[in-house]
């Protein structure tokens, strides 16, 4: 993939789209069409194709269907036109940026408390994707003319590892390990209150919350399932330390789970409730005022796992606690009863 041209560009030009023609073999007969077309590797991700599938760029024998169409036993051929791609709409930036590992095909960065991923309403720049397009130039196109490159993200208060894609079929392979739920994903976080066991599942679905847009919430009725595995990792007056381990990765999952559980993530505004008040009764007046004043969210990216897409060598990235998150945990630790 050559580098991404601008809006604007003299360079743009106008593509026609690409025509994708798949056969039918017997045994996919009584398969959903987004599955199957899933399951053909050439498209990204299922939600992308139930948008073309909707949109009548995929026909079966001619007919626009819905995407849970099942094939039947007369079907013999599915024809797919994929948009070219639009261009990027995002600005190189020279931000700082920990990468901890690059090659040809992807990068590996150490994500900063306070960046938010890729451009959204209210945050046109300065996000990680401007950082990575001054860094590299080139990124995949598959996540969008806002989020080139972007395989997964992390919440803008939220540090730690991410990989990005530099080549098309590199996040194509990249995403399927997520959504097979083949990476490897640990968190480190620091929740209020004292947790009733020492490890734990939870099972709750998450989805956009019924009243509020901006936060999540397992009481959606469009929610999808989510599993968090948690363990204590050390105990403190009025707080725990925990490791989280995902199996999937739902939009503020560990944020929401932890606090419909009545433990919520330190220096979590949006889901913290009345908690941190409660926890600050049980501490010191000099700790107390630290954690109301405590200016991010207390959640870590600490590992990230996966097989590399084009070698298929298993790769292991860990990033250490950031000073800020230490720093709070040794006061904790002074303060702790010995």
């Amino acid at each position: 993939m050559g580098k991404q041209p601008f809006l604007g560009d003299s360079s743009l030009t106008t593509k026609e789209p690409e025509r994708i023609s798949l056969s039918v073999p017997a045994s996919a007969v009584g398969t959903r069409l987004d599955r199957f077309l899933q399951q053909s590797g050439k498209f990204p991700s299922r939600h992308q194709l139930q948008k073309l599938i909707v949109g009548g760029l995929a026909k079966v024998e001619g007919r626009t269907v819905k995407p849970s169409y099942r094939l039947r036993a007369t079907d013999r051929v599915v024809v797919v036109e994929v948009p070219p791609p639009v261009p990027c709409l995002c600005r190189p930036e020279k931000l700082p940026l920990e990468v901890l590992y690059h090659d040809d095909d992807l990068v590996v960065v150490n994500k900063p408390a306070g960046m938010v991923v890729h451009p959204a309403p209210g945050h046109a720049g300065s996000t990680l994707v401007n950082a990575l397009l001054d860094r590299f130039g080139d990124l995949s196109a598959v996540g969008g003319v806002q989020r080139p490159g972007i395989v997964h993200r992390l919440d803008k208060d939220t540090s730690g590892v991410l990989v990005a894609a530099k080549r098309d079929d590199v996040h194509i392979r990249l995403s399927r390990q997520f959504q097979a739920h083949q990476i490897l994903r640990q968190y480190v976080g620091l929740v209020h209150g004292s947790m009733p066991h020492w490890a734990g599942r939870i099972d709750a679905p998450v989805g956009r919350h019924p009243v509020d847009r901006k936060k999540m919430s397992t009481r959606s009725a469009r929610g999808r399932r989510a599993i968090t595995h948690w363990r204590v990792l050390e105990r403190f007056p009025g707080f725990s330390l925990l490791r989280f381990r995902l199996e999937t990765g739902r939009t503020h999952q560990i944020r929401v789970h932890l606090s419909e559980t009545g433990h919520p993530i330190l220096g979590d505004h949006l889901y913290g409730g009345r908690t941190v008040r409660r926890s600050s009764s049980v501490l010191s007046a000099e700790l107390a005022h630290s954690i109301q004043s405590f200016d991010r969210l207390f959640l870590h990216a600490q590992i990230l796992g996966f097989r590399h897409p084009s070698t298929n060598r298993p790769m292991v990235f860990c990033s250490p606690l950031p000073q800020e998150l230490s720093d709070f945990l040794g006061r904790l630790r002074e303060q702790a009863p010995r």
